[in-house]
């Protein structure tokens, strides 16, 4: 009997012990397999922190980039609108030489202009004018008081150099001034060419502009023709451009008529300038109107021609 139950309590100590080793056998794969769960999730995150980092990246650089390349073709876009609002006519000078029809007139409170004086008006702000023409001189004059020695002076390879006189050449009472039209103010027209030509730079002849002289009949009379006549003659034989500024503004004057012309020319009243005060009319010298208007037909002849100048021709109205 004895034995019998020491033999039932060895069995059931047997049974206790496998099941003790089989619980902490699952303890173990439960541990373990939580562990490797729990490591799992980590890598999991890890993984995942890792790729949304790189793909921020990315996007972030692509981001970057496209802001970039749009910068660059904004850059490119207003860098091509710039260039296409730069002019591209080189820089240059025009030198005006002549007289008091063509001179700059200081005092703007009285109604004198010369025509040069409106000629920058018409012309590209890329070209530079320099008026050097001044009243009551004529070829001879212009040389004998070293004017155009100054002009050379100032004159650079490229520019160009309009010239027109003949109105005080042809005054036969003032030695000073008087260059007849057969030699001397031919002669001179011919220095003023080689002159300019051994500078590099490119010469006009123009012709005086018309004087308004009208008969009783109300026909113009062409007062300057053997000089611009001259003028055209020396421009041919030196292979220059010519202007027929006379010839041009004896048209249109004639075509005004007698009446109607008056608007372009010195019509001053009496008490109202002190230099003048019986008033003043003046048939040669122009007003704002009249010096535009004379402006205006040199730059539709130079646009008519094929000369450099022309280019800079920025509009023909006001």
């Amino acid at each position: 009997m004895f034995k019998k139950d020491k033999s039932v309590r060895n069995l059931r100590k047997r049974a206790a012990g496998r099941m003790s080793t089989m619980l902490r056998y699952s303890l173990v794969s439960v541990v373990a397999a939580t562990s490797t769960f729990t490591l799992a999730e980590l890598q999991s995150e890890t993984v995942l922190q890792h790729t949304h980092a790189a793909q921020s990246s990315k996007s972030k650089l692509a981001s970057s980039n496209a802001h970039e390349r749009t910068e660059q073709s904004a850059s490119k876009v207003d860098g091509e609108a710039h260039r296409k609002t730069l002019p591209y006519k080189k820089p240059v000078t025009l030198h005006l030489v002549g007289d008091s029809t063509m001179s700059d007139k200081p005092l703007l409170s009285y109604p004198e202009r010369g025509w040069g004086q409106l000629l920058p008006e018409f012309m590209s702000p890329n070209l530079t004018i320099k008026n050097h023409a001044a009243n009551g001189r004529s070829t001879k004059r212009f040389v004998d008081e070293g004017r155009w020695q100054v002009l050379l002076s100032e004159l650079s390879e490229g520019d160009f150099v309009v010239i027109q006189f003949g109105h005080n050449d042809q005054k036969q009472s003032d030695p000073a001034r008087y260059a007849d039209p057969q030699n001397a103010y031919p002669a001179y027209l011919n220095q003023f060419v080689r002159d300019v030509d051994a500078k590099g730079a490119s010469v006009i002849i123009a012709s005086s502009i018309c004087r308004r002289h009208f008969s009783e009949d109300g026909v113009l009379k062409r007062t300057l023709l053997t000089y611009a006549d001259a003028a055209k003659k020396v421009a041919a034989q030196s292979n220059v451009p010519f202007i027929p500024m006379n010839a041009l503004t004896c048209d249109f004057l004639a075509q005004e008529g007698e009446p109607k012309s008056n608007h372009y020319f010195i019509k001053v009243p009496a008490d109202l300038y002190t230099r003048y005060p019986d008033g003043k009319t003046d048939d040669t010298h122009l007003n704002v109107v009249g010096a535009a208007k004379m402006a205006q037909i040199f730059v539709r002849a130079l646009k008519a021609t094929a000369h450099p100048l022309a280019d800079y021709v920025y509009r023909d109205t006001l």
